[in-house]
């Protein structure tokens, strides 16, 4: 079965279920209405089931495709071209349409599945739906990116010379290219000051409201870069250390600077790292992982420590992550953090297997040891035992545990 034909088949079902359940009980009810004849009764269902199927041959007659007509009752095999449109008339022209995608969401994941199957005839088909039912200004903005899905408009604007449409295509098209290059010219300039004004003269551009936002982003983040530089570039004069710059650098890498030399500040300091994510709406994980690998790189083992500590309503304390303590663990070690550090996030992760393993890696034997008597596993505490140093202070644990009577060992 093709792509194309999955979507609208999957599509015709989904439309008819819902017309099936509303006449389910009249379908399966074991009473019938009263006839004075039930003879005629009968010969009266026989020519509204004749005059049903004389209409459905009358829409395939129209295209000539009357050898298609067999193929409509799918059993599983390629289905043809010719009958993928004829079931497309049928949807276009009753009950069962694409109605069913009302969100501009739904409408653009169609789109794109039509594009992603290769097949002309639906992509447009679908197109003259998202004409119909989206602005013009929406719409375009939407085909822009989407170069296949534009060029079957244009085309199809072209075939039924809606000259009209077409310019206002064009128009359109043209208007976001000189926009673009327009924005672009801000990476001829050289003089930070001035740069920052052409990006302010930008917002003024008739961008989309995505792009808008994107252009005020930008000029926000190299505004805030310029304050950032200019005072710390007066600090370091009494200072031996010279910090990297930031301007015309990325968002994150703007956060991770404030992190490092900014991390302490009030959150009403353009340069607070809390102030960043708050302007940029910047995510919890994002900032998460960047804070963690800033303040892993000072060796400030508070801060890391802090940003993991959570307290509940009851006022108790533990470690919370929005990532995995597998990936905290992995940037620690990157930092250099010392096995006392490390152990700590080790000893959180939940899937025991890796837990072992990740201890076994960073010399962190008690968690080893821990977990094999948490798993009451002998064999395998009596195979690390050789592992450590003899006369250690694991040894010795080891041997405890060992001679232990009171754990029940399952091997």
């Amino acid at each position: 079965m093709t792509v194309s034909f999955q979507i609208f088949f999957t599509l015709f079902v989904q439309m008819m279920k819902s017309k099936a359940d509303e006449e389910d009980y009249w379908n399966s009810s074991k009473f019938k209405a009263f006839t004075f004849d039930d003879e005629d009764d009968e010969f009266s269902t026989l020519k509204e089931s004749k005059r049903t199927v004389n209409s459905i041959r009358c829409l395939v007659e129209e295209d000539d495709d009357k050898e298609e007509v067999e193929k409509v009752s799918w059993n599983g095999e390629p289905v043809s071209s010719k009958t993928l449109l004829w079931l497309l008339k049928q949807m276009f022209s009753i009950v069962v349409s694409l109605e069913k995608f009302r969100s501009l969401q739904d409408k653009l994941l169609l789109l794109d599945s039509c594009v992603a199957a290769h097949d002309g005839n639906v992509i447009t088909a679908v197109l003259i739906y998202l004409k119909r039912t989206l602005s013009k200004e929406v719409l375009f903005r939407e085909l822009e990116p989407r170069q296949t899905a534009l060029s079957h408009l244009i085309h199809y604007l072209t075939e039924t010379r809606d000259q009209r449409l077409l310019l206002e295509l064009y128009t359109c098209l043209t208007c976001f290219c000189f926009q673009l290059l327009q924005y672009k010219e801000h990476l001829s300039i050289a003089d930070e000051n001035k740069r920052r004004d052409f990006l302010k003269s930008c917002l003024s551009l008739p961008f989309s409201p995505e792009d808008s936002s994107h252009v005020q982003d930008h000029y926000t983040l190299m505004e805030r870069q310029v304050i950032i530089e200019t005072t710390d570039r007066r600090a370091e004069r009494g200072e031996k250390v010279e910090r990297a710059l930031i301007l015309n650098m990325p968002l994150i890498t703007t956060l991770s600077y404030c992190c490092l030399y900014h991390y302490s500040e009030s959150e009403g300091t353009f340069s607070s790292p809390l102030n960043i994510r708050q302007t940029f709406k910047i995510s919890e994980k994002q900032f998460f992982v960047t804070a963690l690998g800033a303040r892993a790189k000072l060796k400030a083992w508070s801060d890391v420590d802090a940003l993991f500590t959570s307290r509940n309503w009851l006022g108790f304390t533990r470690k919370k992550s929005p990532l995995g303590f597998q990936r905290v663990v992995d940037i620690l070690q990157k930092n250099s953090a010392p096995t006392q550090v490390l152990q700590d996030y080790v000893a959180l992760v939940d899937d025991a297997e890796l837990r072992i393993t990740l201890a076994q890696k960073h010399k962190c034997h008690d968690i080893v040891i821990n977990t094999y008597r948490d798993l009451k596993d002998r064999q395998q505490l009596l195979g690390y035992r050789g592992k450590v140093e003899r006369g250690s202070g694991e040894e010795r644990k080891i041997d405890e545990l060992l001679n232990n009577l009171q754990i029940r060992w399952k091997n």
